[in-house]
């Protein structure tokens, strides 16, 4: 039987930690820049409410605000694109049956 080098086996073992190591630390930098982005968005979101606010305080209506396709952050972001209805809605096989999206 070979002689089995401990420095070597030593080696080679910290190599393919090192991988695994490198491959969760990227996992834990992609998570943590969402997480940043989430508050990005959350700020820019808030700001966008005071503004329209501000805007409607200064006399803009909400239909008129609408007509130059500045509606209100909350409607555009909750109202889903009209898609075409197909009898079978809401069998197992229809996405938002499985999901319970709706």
């Amino acid at each position: 039987m070979p002689t089995i080098d401990i420095e070597q086996t030593r080696n080679q073992a910290r190599a393919l930690l090192d991988s695994r190591i490198e491959s969760v630390t990227n996992l834990v930098k992609t998570r943590q820049r969402i997480t940043e982005l989430r508050e990005q968005l959350a700020d820019a979101e808030r700001e966008d409410k005071r503004a329209y606010v501000r805007a409607t305080k200064d006399g803009w209506s909400p239909e008129e605000l609408k007509k130059l396709g500045l509606e209100s952050g909350a409607a555009a972001r909750c109202r889903k694109p009209a898609t075409a209805r197909t009898s079978d809605e809401g069998s197992p096989s229809s996405p938002d049956a499985v999901t319970g999206a709706d």
